[in-house]
């Protein structure tokens, strides 16, 4: 027999219903309260840009990182894929007479076409692994993290590559009518995932898998095709990160990435998307990748050392992961 929560006579929701729905919001509003108390200049406009800013690399990598989760994947490769695309498409991009390819430096266009492509590459061989091959997504993206980390060493040669053309460095310091465009890369892509996952067939196809792998196989959905979809998906968005990181530096570090599918994973649980699968909102990733901005930021500003921001963000991670346990036991 099904349980189902009571709703008030009045047909609204219940105190328990409304903190599970807006939860991460009245979160986010508190620890930006907080802050403001705390330290004055948190809500300047500056910081707040600041805190955009920073966010903006891994809101995208987390938006990536949704679609997986929705169809019970994981993709722990992401931060891999940063430092690959950063330096392949830096390679195309940069000014220096060191440079790795003739003719150097390309067209930013093409740089950042490059890039996406080898993202998208990186996604589609994960993406294969786990719906052609059935391999565990933990396994499969394990082995491309490992792989895309050692490539990028090899097509660096462990050297960071400096130099970037001002077209390329754009994308990462660039600004439109003073807000900064990673901001605007950001939102972007925050209303091209929101309107795939809301508005078409492959996104309640997603759900669907998700939801019931099984029944949605039965129903004539091709499973193994939207399973490989959203990891091309991942890479392809980890691909834009990294080229924002390169172009924010300046030089595309091969070290660079190291632990952002933590932080990618951490903003879409702690956004409220199920790790079993089929429930979530890439609105929620939002909010959750802005509160662990606000928290870093809010933390750098009071001086705390990053060592006790990493031991906060695995509590808010366990704690997300409880509740998320907790209404799946509910249901």
């Amino acid at each position: 027999m099904e349980l189902k929560a009571k709703t008030p006579a009045g047909g609204g929701l219940s105190a328990g219903q409304i903190v599970q729905k807006y939860g991460i919001v009245f979160a986010l509003l508190l620890a930006c309260l907080t802050l403001t108390l705390i330290n004055e200049n948190f809500l300047t406009t500056r910081n707040v840009l600041n805190v955009l800013r920073q966010t903006s690399i891994n809101g995208v990598l987390a938006i990536g990182m949704t679609f997986v989760i929705l169809t019970r994947g994981i993709d722990l490769s992401v931060g891999s894929v940063v430092a690959l695309t950063g330096v392949v498409s830096a390679s195309f991009a940069t000014t220096s007479s060191a440079g790795f390819i003739p003719g150097a430096p390309w067209p930013a266009l093409v740089a950042i076409a490059i890039g996406l492509l080898v993202g998208m590459g990186c996604g589609g061989v994960s993406g294969v692994i786990v719906a052609r091959f059935r391999v565990p997504a933990f396994v499969a993206t394990l082995g491309m993290l490992s792989a895309a980390r050692g490539l990028t060493l090899l097509y660096s040669s462990g050297r960071p590559i400096p130099a970037l053309s001002d077209s390329f460095r754009w994308i990462g310091t660039g600004s439109v009518l003073g807000i900064p465009v990673p901001i605007f890369v950001l939102l972007g892509t925050f209303a091209a995932a929101h309107f795939v996952l809301t508005q078409t067939r492959f996104g309640r196809h997603i759900y669907a898998v998700g939801g019931n792998p099984h029944a949605a196989k039965v129903s004539g959905l091709p499973v193994n095709r939207i399973r490989f979809m959203v990891y091309v998906i991942s890479g392809a968005l980890a691909g834009l990160a990294g080229m924002i990181l390169a172009a924010r530096t300046g030089s595309a570090l091969p070290q660079a990435g190291i632990a952002y599918e933590l932080d990618a994973i951490a903003a879409v649980v702690i956004g409220g998307t199920s790790l079993a699968g089929g429930v979530g909102r890439v609105s929620g990733t939002l909010i959750g990748a802005l509160l662990i901005g606000v928290m870093n930021n809010g933390l750098d500003l009071m001086g705390v050392e990053s060592y006790y921001q990493q031991v906060i963000k695995g509590f808010l991670i366990v704690a997300a992961v409880m509740l998320d346990q907790s209404k799946n036991k509910q249901d």
